[in-house]
């Protein structure tokens, strides 16, 4: 039996080349969809020539984390871990008050969480560009609006 297509792989060189700048408004948006869309966009699982182990994704820049919606009762019982990497240094904070004081990593976490655990996955991940409020730095780039 003879193969008659053959699958092509793409290029390091050529996946840079077509990067493009997205944009996801977070506003009155699940913390869920917006970091899911916002992962599978960064990986770049939405192009043909998605390649597993190869960058091909795009930048993305979320705005308006601070309006990002809590479904349930997430707001007080997700808790968010971190440790000072003292004895007895671990300390907790809830999704709520992340909310307020740090809206960004709110997102920035649940996005890191998607991403592979490996040295893929921190390149993308800085790739990856969120902002409190509605006005961002990247309006030169042109960013396209994603609709959820």
């Amino acid at each position: 039996m003879k193969l008659t297509e053959q699958t092509e792989s793409v290029s390091h060189e050529a996946a840079l080349r077509n990067r493009r700048w997205l944009l996801i408004d977070a506003a009155d948006r699940s913390l869920g969809r917006v970091a899911t869309r916002a992962a599978s966009l960064l990986r770049g699982k939405h192009r043909p020539e998605f390649t597993p182990n190869q960058d091909t994704g795009d930048f993305v820049v979320v705005i308006n984390a601070s309006k990002v919606k809590l479904t349930g009762a997430k707001a007080s019982d997700k808790i968010y871990h971190r440790h000072s990497e003292y004895p007895g240094g671990i300390k907790m904070t809830t999704a709520g008050k992340l909310r307020e004081s740090k809206p960004e990593r709110l997102v920035e976490t649940a996005v890191r969480g998607m991403l592979p655990k490996n040295r893929l996955g921190r390149r993308l991940f800085t790739k990856l560009k969120v902002y409190g409020g509605a006005d961002h730095p990247h309006s030169a780039q042109k960013p396209h609006p994603v609709k959820l």
